[in-house]
Order: C-alpha cells, then structure tokens, then sequence
C-alpha cells in the first residue's frame, strides 16, 4: 500500500444525475463491482502506477494544485480500490486464481456482461439491437449484387457508443451470408502468452447459447504445434467475442444451430518493435497457415468476423495532450487511409501502416484484422461505416469501423 498500482482496468467518465464521475471497471471481471470516483480524484488515482509513493503522490499533486493532500485521504482511496481488487496484490491473485480455477471446470463460458454492459432480460436486450439494425437499414453504401460475403470487421466498443457501427456489419452478415459457421477474432485485452487463444466451450448469451465447432477448433490444434488453449483463461472475461454472438444469436434466433470458433488474438508489437512483418514470427505464421489448411478441408462456408476497434487517444490512454476538435478530424484522415489498405485486403500494408508510426494510436484491433486478411478469400472490401467515440471529460476518443468482404459471383 505504500506504493499502491493500479490494475490494467477500463477508466471513463459516465453522467449520473447530471453529475460528471469516473467509472472504473474490470476487464477480467474479478471485480463484479464498477466504482464511481469523482474527477477530483483522477490525478490522484493516475499516479497509482507502482512507482510513486504515498509521499511521492502528495508532492506531486502540491506541485499541480498548490494544495495539501493528506496522506489519509490518498490511503483511502488506495483501500477502497485494494478491498474491490482494483489494485496489485495478494488479494487479487487470490481472487484471480479462484475465478480462473472455476473457469476451467465449466463446459460454458457464461455471458460475462449481461446485466453490465447491456441488458440480461431477452427482451429489452431485442429491442436495443433491433433499434440498431433499423437504423443501419439504408444508410450505408449501395448494395452489392451478385457477391457473398466472406467477413466482416465490426467494432467491440460498448453498445451505447458503437451500437450502430456493429448493425452495418451484422446486416451484410444477414442479407449476404449463408454461412451457420462463424471464425470469431477477438482482440485479447488482457495479455496472453501465445498470439493466438482458443477454447472449446460454448459461448452463452441471454438471446440463447452459441456452440463452439469443436471439430473445427481441433484440427486447428492438431496442425499447430503450439498450445493454442494456454491462455483460454483469458476467454472468461473479455468481451469482443460475447458482443459479436449478441449479434449473432439475434438475427439467428434460438434453435437455429450456430458454430463458432472463438480466437482471441494478442499483440503484435514483438514485430512492430523489431520492424518484421508478423509473418516472420513462427507462432503467429505457424497459426495463421494451420487455420487456413483447416478451413480449405471444410465442405462448408464459413465467415469470419474481426472484433476490432481503431484508435485508443488522449488521456484516457495515458497521452499527454488531449485531443480537441482539429485532432478529431487528423484522425479520421489517418484512419481512413489505414482502412484503405483493409478495405484492399492488404494486410501487410495495413500493419505496415501502422508500424512505421510505432501504432501511435494504439489500434485496438491490428492483431484480430491482421489475422483474418491473411486467411480471407474475397475478392472485394468495403468500408461501410466509420465512427468516433470522443469524451469531452478526458479529451480522449476510441475509433472504430465497420467493413464487409465479398466474394464476387462469375
């Protein structure tokens, strides 16, 4: 406590009565409780890195506010974070290693968000993802004919902010799919030990269950020789594989069968920062060419859907400056040259892209697009919509992108 450090937790302003707050909550879900701190505490909580002392915190916030800030009251926010397992340490790992323990024995992987981050009752959950769809309806580009569709990249933003972005891409999916096999890629947002992450459990969602293709998963495994299940802990928690099933298990409601193969992807930045395409790391070609020998054997259509958001900027992510309104409009030209090389299928471009600026915007989503360009067989993209999430509060914005891939008809 006497160097307090924060967990790699999700951090951003909700309104609550017409008050401005600071939500914290957990990625991984070993604490089941969002807290709410006042804006006043943000510095405070910012310094609980590890890295500073208690002492160390009162110097600093001296220094920035020309006040005192005693002890006790930094303390108190350290135990309060510490006592619902926000911060490092032997409480938390013992909260960790009981909820990873539990996981294992389990045949389903339970809808981890339900009642948190959108509804649990079916029927205003229906009602939320039809009034998306409604309003996709139209509003995109023109329609293609004579084209299947082989993929999509939709957001995993929260629904309040992405909720139509995510219906661009599920009506493509819809009106232009006839597949019952869906590849899912995730982007890991806890760190994972190999690139890619797979379980065989079916995925539950209060619309009805997913099951997972467990054939299809296992010859997956047994054309790679790396363990493909070590970090399937890693699958209880995160959230972009459970938003895209919503989805699914909607426009295919229950019992209508459906198969998923759940990859969560890791980063990529071993090669960002040894300036090599991802291809030259042997875990990651090793997967990609083990997925595609597996899908070619298949006698039936799949989709792929890349869970992906963009760009991850100002502070909220630790960027120094924030952004204001020119910087918003920097970034839609920035992102929509990257999509460019998506949209072209070309996915060494696309990492290139990001690459050469050291992924500056902390794309969310390189690993999960990388990984399904390099496996889809289409022969045209299209970006459908684009989107930007800005916090007025923090100066900070996530980006993101719906895009559908087709395969064009002779």
């Amino acid at each position: 406590m006497e160097y307090p450090k924060l967990r790699n937790i999700n951090l951003f302003p909700v309104q609550i009565s017409g008050e401005t707050l600071l939500c914290l909550q957990d990625p991984q879900n070993i604490s089941e409780k969002a807290l709410f701190l006042p804006p006043s505490l943000y510095f405070i909580v910012s310094l609980f890195d590890g890295q500073h002392s208690i002492l160390d915190i009162q110097t600093a916030y001296m220094r920035k506010f020309g006040e005192l800030l005693f002890s006790e009251k930094i303390q108190g926010v350290a135990a309060q974070l510490e006592e619902n397992l926000y911060l490092e340490g032997d409480r938390f790992q013992q909260a960790w290693r009981e909820k990873e323990e539990s996981f294992k024995k389990a045949s389903v992987r339970e809808a981890a968000f339900a009642g948190k981050s959108y509804e649990k009752d079916p029927e205003p959950l229906k009602a939320r993802l039809e009034a998306y769809l409604r309003q996709a309806e139209g509003n995109g580009p023109a329609g293609e004919t004579g084209v299947r569709l082989k993929g999509v990249v939709a957001p995993h933003i929260d629904f309040q902010r992405g909720g139509l972005c995510y219906a661009f891409a599920h009506r493509e999916i819809l009106e232009k799919s006839s597949s019952r096999c869906f590849i899912i890629f995730g982007t890991a947002h806890a760190p994972i030990k190999q690139p890619f992450c797979l379980t065989r459990k079916d995925f539950a969602t209060p619309l009805g269950k997913l099951c997972a293709d467990r054939d299809l998963i296992d010859a997956i495994q047994s054309r790679c020789p790396d363990d493909l299940f070590a970090d399937e802990g890693a699958h209880r928690s995160e959230h972009s594989i459970e938003f895209q099933c919503l989805f699914l298990r909607y426009l295919y409601p229950d019992p209508i069968p459906l198969r998923i193969v759940p990859i969560l992807s890791g980063s990529l930045q071993q090669a960002i920062q040894k300036g090599i395409s991802p291809m030259e790391i042997k875990p990651v070609r090793r997967f990609i060419e083990a997925l595609r020998e597996s899908v070619s054997l298949l006698k039936e259509e799949v989709c792929y859907i890349a869970s992906a958001d963009l760009a991850h900027m100002g502070h909220q992510f630790g960027d120094r400056e924030g952004l204001e309104e020119y910087d918003l409009r920097v970034l839609t030209e920035e992102d929509r040259e990257m999509l460019r090389h998506v949209e072209s299928m070309d996915g060494e471009g696309f990492f290139s892209s990001i690459s050469k600026e050291a992924d500056r915007r902390r794309i969310c989503g390189l690993s999960p697009i990388y990984a399904m360009l390099h496996v889809l067989e289409a022969q045209k993209g299209k970006l459908m919509h684009y989107g930007q999430a800005y916090t007025r509060e923090t100066r900070s914005v996530v980006s993101f992108a719906s895009l559908a891939f087709y395969e064009i008809s002779a």
